[in-house]
């Protein structure tokens, strides 16, 4: 087949979480040019109608769908997608409903709990279901997050506050503005913390080995979690001290399997398609909740999807080859 590698278009000098888009490119170009077919990479920016006219010229058999967002903005991740609907080209990765759905966490955790499946509590943003707002004292300890950016922008330490819903909120009225904004708070769930990938294939998704991230030497105080730093900034402690594993204590089984058929809750929930991931917290009585369904994550080599690929003995061709039979023509 002709497929174009469809990504967003990043400048030279621009922040590694954007740069990683480029060796996405290069992974999976490799993987489609190893299975015999002929790629082309093709870099979108908000000027769409260039976007239309460059694929009507090359008439691709198939668009791998790789955009993170538009000129920087994580919230403007959809609107390729809908680009590709609209001319009806055959898309290989999640559908452009989906990966709105998921984008937008704040409303994809209302869509988790109508639909019965444990997310922390929430509050601060316009949409949030006022069901979800908790009652006064219901949670000490709160994360602010990003309710459309990915890559753990924002979150720092300074993302977990103490001191309950009205501190939280505080936290929330001192970002409005910043890079990253709209913000929301949600319940930090005490404990540990996994991410699950999906693959799809012939029989439909199938769930690779659970995740577990370990925080490693933090310091007392020091909050546990995946933010920018452990992601991007190699020369942090936060990076060399946070510690993906997959050999996890034999008791682990239950819990493995709850999350399992979460994770596959959320596949049908969304309507994901291609590859998919999911993260996790899991408190100290060992119940899971949902934080992120995330809708094409990344496939960088180094990533945590690669990783549950090569965990599951599924060469990392065969994924891409999976990924585009399970193509939306």
């Amino acid at each position: 087949m002709r497929v174009v590698i469809l990504h967003n278009r990043v400048p030279a000098q621009a922040a590694p979480d954007e740069l990683d888009v480029l060796v996405q490119v290069d992974a999976v170009g490799a993987a489609l040019a190893a299975l015999g077919h002929t790629v082309e990479p093709l870099g979108c920016d908000l000027d769409l109608r260039s976007l239309v006219s460059a694929l009507a010229e090359r008439t691709p058999d198939l668009v791998f769908n790789l955009v993170e967002g538009l000129e920087g903005h994580g919230r403007l991740i959809h609107v390729a997608p809908g680009v590709l609907d609209t001319l009806r080209a055959p898309v290989a990765g999640c559908p452009t409903e989906a990966i709105f759905l998921t984008s937008h966490k704040v409303l994809a955790k209302g869509l988790l709990r109508r639909a019965g499946l444990p997310t922390p509590d929430w509050l601060g943003d316009g949409l949030a279901d006022a069901a979800a707002e908790p009652g006064p004292g219901a949670h000490e300890r709160w994360i602010v997050k990003s309710v459309w950016e990915d890559a753990s922008i924002g979150m720092d330490d300074t993302a977990v506050v103490d001191g309950g819903a009205a501190a939280a909120r505080a936290e929330l009225a001192r970002r409005a503005g910043r890079a990253g904004a709209p913000w929301f708070a949600e319940a930090f769930i005490e404990g540990r913390e996994f991410n699950l990938g999906l693959l799809d294939g012939p029989d439909g998704p199938t769930v690779l080995p659970p995740a577990e991230m370990l925080f490693e030497d933090f310091p007392e105080g020091k909050p546990r979690i995946v933010g920018y730093a452990a992601k991007w900034h190699e020369d942090s402690f936060e990076y060399s001290h946070t510690v993906r594993r997959f050999d996890l204590p034999g008791q682990d089984g239950a819990l493995v399997a709850e999350m399992s058929r979460q994770a596959l809750a959320c596949w049908r929930l969304f309507g994901l398609r291609g590859w998919a991931r999911v993260d996790f917290r899991v408190d100290g009585a060992g119940r899971p909740f949902i934080l992120e369904v995330n809708a094409n994550p990344c496939l960088s080599p180094d990533a945590g999807f690669a990783a549950g690929l090569a965990r599951a003995g599924i060469p990392f061709i065969e994924a891409v080859g999976r990924i585009a039979a399970a193509a939306h023509i």
